[in-house]
């Protein structure tokens, strides 16, 4: 696991509070809701332990903090 510092804020130019605070409330959504864990058994924090999800076979792939991070979700 690395840092916000590591993973985010060092690799952008960060113009004012208002565009770090941008940064950060992006970097800790994307750390709650989508990132995996090993610890959770490859899960998110936030994601459901009882729901198991189906596979399919295409991927998505979305840019989350100012783009220095790629979401990766299975399409619809």
């Amino acid at each position: 696991m690395h840092s916000v510092r590591e993973e985010s804020t060092n690799r952008v130019l960060i113009f004012d509070r208002g565009h770090a605070e941008k940064i950060l409330q992006e970097h800790a959504c994307h750390f709650n809701t989508h990132r995996p864990h090993q610890t959770h058994d490859q899960r998110a924090p936030l994601d459901d332990p009882n729901v198991i999800p189906l596979p399919t076979a295409r991927i998505e792939r979305r840019h989350a903090v100012a783009g220095l991070i790629n979401e990766y979700r299975h399409a619809a």
